[in-house]
């Protein structure tokens, strides 16, 4: 599809056949992606549950990766975007190679300075003395991935928001079928153990990264040239505006995580492993509204750079509605089979399926508030809108949880660690509820 179609397409095709086309390939790449999340904990689950544990000790520096890839990515394609659609092109350009190269030099400083202090890190992120040798062999390996893993996003994202997706869907779900093949072979057909599901991960990772950037050259997007970091003064605050909710949001679901693996320390190895559990099942969920969300955030970008305002709102409620719609059977699911689902991962402790279960159920009740949530933080996003953007992002997992996290279990133990996060979500979503009636009718 050439430039011109594409916006045509964005401009003028109708809204759920557009959003549609845009989001169910997204979707598609967030499924699998929870998928082999899911895959790794189900597998090392075989191993025990210290290693179980392990893997969600080492979630955060995941997250903190995610984070800067989703900066980059965002700040970059958001802008993209707009650009496209008030006719700069040389813009956009300038944008998308700063973002790309950006973020492969920030993996590289994870790299170099995660593995400098590997087992002050594993500390850091909440491993007991039982977890720490499997978070070490697993994180150790993780580390050798993130330059190619941070740059992935960013791609990933710049088809996104160029309106190809679909490249996007291929690049994310091989790597991530990959993975799922690599993780028993890796872990049990050679012997590896915790380490084989690491290096299943990078070396689909990369797999990934590789087909995302032949995706960008198949997909006629704007190419990335590195000659264009000398225009890096020009561009990143565009970068910075565009990005700074996603960095608040990913930066602070790291954080949580930690605070959670060092709330849930005191009550042992299953309450931080039934705890891991549930983010996983929690980020399955929250894969198919993201989708959504990314579906919508070109059509929000390319309209509100054109001007077209009614078009905007019309994309925003149309995927409002329907994420709710699926958040809510997907909430129900998860109440009724908790003890069903926890018990794939760990079926053998009895302890992480009662700890898990209750905690599933609590954030269940919760779930259907993500879409207002999610796609309020987006669609500020990507207008630029960054302060109410941020304060948003930052709020279910850091404003909200935090507090919750540190409050609520000195008072109602171990429950208060199983209702934290349904506490934050209500409480995020009154303040999406209080932010959309101040700026939505004003949009210009």
């Amino acid at each position: 599809m050439t430039l011109k179609q594409k916006q045509e397409m964005m401009a003028n095709a109708p809204i759920p056949g557009l959003i549609a086309r845009l989001a169910i390939p997204t979707i598609i790449s967030m499924l699998i992606t929870s998928f082999y999340n899911m895959a790794d904990t189900y597998f090392v689950g075989r191993i025990g549950t210290s290693a179980t544990a392990a893997v969600g000790v080492v979630f955060p520096l995941m997250s903190v990766i995610q984070a800067l890839g989703f900066f980059f990515g965002h700040g970059s394609g958001n802008s993209v975007s707009r650009k496209l659609g008030a006719k700069k092109y040389e813009e956009a350009e300038h944008l998308a190679s700063n973002g790309f190269f950006l973020a492969l030099f920030c993996g590289a400083g994870i790299l170099v300075l995660g593995r400098i202090f590997l087992e002050p890190l594993s500390r850091i992120l909440g491993s007991t003395d039982t977890i720490l040798p499997y978070t070490k062999s697993y994180l150790g390996i993780i580390l050798l991935g993130a330059p190619y893993m941070t740059a992935a996003l960013v791609l990933n994202n710049l088809l996104r928001f160029q309106g190809s997706a679909f490249y996007g869907m291929i690049g994310i779900t091989s790597g991530g079928i990959l993975n799922m093949i690599l993780d028993p072979v890796f872990i049990f057909g050679f012997d590896m153990g915790i380490a084989g599901a690491a290096w299943a991960t990078i070396l689909s990772q990369l797999v990934s990264f590789l087909l995302l950037l032949a995706g960008i050259k198949k997909a006629n997007c704007i190419p990335l040239r590195i000659r264009h970091l000398r225009y890096l003064r020009q561009v990143i605050g565009q970068i910075f505006g565009g990005g700074f909710p996603s960095l608040c949001r990913q930066g602070l679901a790291s954080m949580a995580t930690v605070a959670l693996n060092l709330a849930a320390n005191p009550y042992g190895d299953a309450a931080i492993a039934a705890m891991s559990i549930v983010q996983r099942i929690m980020f399955f969920a929250g894969a198919t509204v993201i989708g959504f969300g990314q579906g919508f955030q070109p059509v929000c970008g390319y309209n509100y750079g054109a001007g077209n305002i009614k078009r905007v709102k019309d994309a925003f409620w149309f995927c409002v509605k329907l994420s709710t719609g699926v958040l809510l059977a997907l909430a129900a699911v998860g109440f009724l089979f908790s003890n069903s689902l926890i018990a794939i991962f760990r079926k053998d402790d009895l302890d992480v399926i009662r700890i898990g279960a209750l905690a599933l159920r609590m954030q269940c009740l919760s779930l259907p508030f993500q879409g207002w949530i999610i796609l309020n933080n987006m669609m500020f996003q990507t207008i630029g809108r960054t302060v109410p953007a941020s304060v948003l992002a930052a709020s279910r997992q850091g404003l909200f949880f935090l507090p919750a996290i540190l409050l609520l279990p000195p008072v109602l133990g171990i429950f208060g660690i199983q209702i934290a996060q349904a506490a934050a979500d209500t409480a995020a979503f009154l303040l999406a509820l209080i932010l959309n009636r101040k700026l939505m009718p004003n949009l210009s």
